[in-house]
């Protein structure tokens, strides 16, 4: 069986991400990874930030964050991030993300976010993926 294609989210470095060489800090690529989640589960009808009927709020706190560095990104690069999702448990999602710059891959990286109900008072419990949920994140 093979892999669906990637999500694929495009961006473009600006100054402000960059040292006076000109080189993307590494804490960025961190940045790009979520600008690239939320444009992910957006494309999906979804968001980072659900609110629910009940006045709670579902949302996707991360658990764990790890990135790998290949080569530099530079001013003024147009970036491509390919999203996949890698696993789905019960409560959580694991993302895997390649940025790349035309065919070089810079980095690749990966997000594990855990479903959580949060309420008003700012207490939270991790709860099982929607199933509604479920299979537009697996589509």
């Amino acid at each position: 069986m093979s892999r669906p294609p990637p999500f694929v989210y495009h961006r473009r470095v600006q100054f402000a991400e960059t040292d006076m060489a000109g080189i993307v800090h590494f804490a960025n690529f961190y940045r790009y990874m979520e600008e690239a989640e939320h444009a992910f589960l957006r494309s999906r009808g979804l968001s980072v930030k659900v609110d629910q009927p009940d006045g709670t709020v579902l949302g996707w706190p991360r658990v764990r964050g790890t990135c790998s560095f290949e080569h530099p990104a530079r001013y003024e690069d147009e970036l491509e991030v390919r999203v996949r999702v890698a696993r789905m448990g019960v409560k959580s999602l694991t993302l895997t993300f390649e940025i790349c710059r035309g065919d070089l891959r810079l980095a690749e990286g990966e997000l594990k976010t855990v479903c959580c109900r949060f309420s008003a008072r700012g207490d939270f419990e991790s709860v099982e993926i929607p199933s509604e949920w479920r299979g537009v994140l697996e589509s």
